[in-house]
């Protein structure tokens, strides 16, 4: 678990590595990837949930925050109306692209071993995060999935558990979901003048419920100094009368903690209240 500091060098060939073997592998996956959208919404909602897209950070310039809602609008034409058919497969950066400059992306918050930077394209983490939340409650598969290997800011009004997101690096950390069942799904995704807004849709009812909570929350020292977060995720599912079908095991997360359990919380800039979950 101790982060591992690799040179320049080897950071630029590690990425350009594991980028070609990402392109490999979707040229022989191509005919299974979603690419079809419709822009009508499906009849039936499965899931909704949204996330502000503004939050007052200790030390984070607002600019930034500003070019990631403009960096979001890019991503988001990208997968408004896609359609995930029966054996298809969702990949978050194919539907994207890599976000450039040319394209009209901007300098956004990035997060570089733990520490808050600045690269094109910046905040489209919080585009994978409301995907892989909102498809937790979904009968969809996600077949690929990485964890924030930070934990960088305080859990002040957090409304999800700890882990709930899906970390994403052009184009080699990807977020995969797979449509195992055998109906359609559409992904919609907007944004309001406050929030960024997802659902998924199918044209057929949802007879299951979902209910994704932690266990085994922890926190412990490093030896090589600072702490150490853990917890596993599972998912509760109901059928149409409320009766637990099944309770699934979802993941498990392990983060580096980039302040101090046991302080309050500064860096939400809004409560300023001690970290309720510790």
């Amino acid at each position: 678990m101790k982060p591992i500091q690799r040179s320049s060098w080897r950071l630029a060939f590690g990425v350009a590595y594991y980028r070609m073997k990402r392109r490999v592998r979707w040229f022989f996956a191509r005919a299974n990837l979603a690419r079809t959208r419709d822009g009508k919404p499906y009849p039936y909602l499965y899931f909704r949930h949204q996330t502000p897209l503004l939050r007052k950070l200790k030390d984070v310039d607002m600019r930034l925050q500003h070019n990631k809602v403009h960096n979001l609008r890019l991503a988001v034409e990208r997968l408004h109306g896609l359609v995930v058919q029966p054996g298809e497969t969702f990949s978050y950066w194919r539907l994207i692209g890599k976000p450039t400059r040319r394209k009209g992306y901007r300098e956004g918050m990035v997060l570089v071993q733990g520490r808050v930077g600045t690269g094109v394209g910046g905040g489209l983490c919080q585009l994978s995060n409301l995907i892989y939340w909102m498809t937790l409650h979904t009968p969809l598969t996600v077949t690929e999935r990485h964890r924030h290997s930070y934990d960088v800011f305080p859990d002040a009004n957090r409304t999800q558990p700890f882990g709930s997101g899906a970390t994403c690096f052009y184009n080699y950390l990807d977020l995969q979901i797979e449509n195992r069942t055998a109906q359609p799904f559409q992904l919609n995704i907007w944004l309001t003048d406050t929030h960024l807004v997802g659902e998924w849709r199918s044209t057929q009812p949802a007879s299951l419920h979902y209910e994704v909570y932690e266990k085994e929350h922890l926190i412990t020292p490093a030896i090589w100094g600072g702490y150490l977060r853990h917890n596993t995720l599972y998912r509760r599912i109901r059928d149409g009368s409320g009766t637990v079908v099944a309770d699934e095991f979802v993941t498990e997360n392990h983060a580096y903690m980039m302040y101090e359990p046991l302080l309050a919380a500064p860096g939400d800039g809004e409560t300023g209240k001690p970290d309720q979950r510790r």
